[in-house]
């Protein structure tokens, strides 16, 4: 009976050691974790430097992109 309360004190030391041992692992940041970290923080950049499209050149492009696609409609049923 003493040997059984032996082993269930170390059971329960040991619980504590794992239980804390995970917790101070887990708390510190790791090297893989601030890197994506700080990728997650840094905002992307898109710069655009073209001419906007006059309004008669927006109609031509849209009617030349209806044409294709009708074209491929067309082409796709045979």
């Amino acid at each position: 009976m003493k040997t059984l309360k032996n082993m269930e004190a170390i059971f329960t030391v040991a619980v504590a050691i794992a239980c804390g041992a995970s917790y101070a692992s887990f708390s510190q940041p790791s090297a893989a974790r601030t890197a994506d970290v700080a990728q997650a923080n840094a905002i992307p950049v898109v710069v655009v430097s073209a001419k906007r499209l006059t309004e008669q050149e927006k109609k031509i492009s849209l009617i030349e992109e209806r044409q294709a696609l009708l074209g491929n409609a067309t082409a796709s049923t045979l």
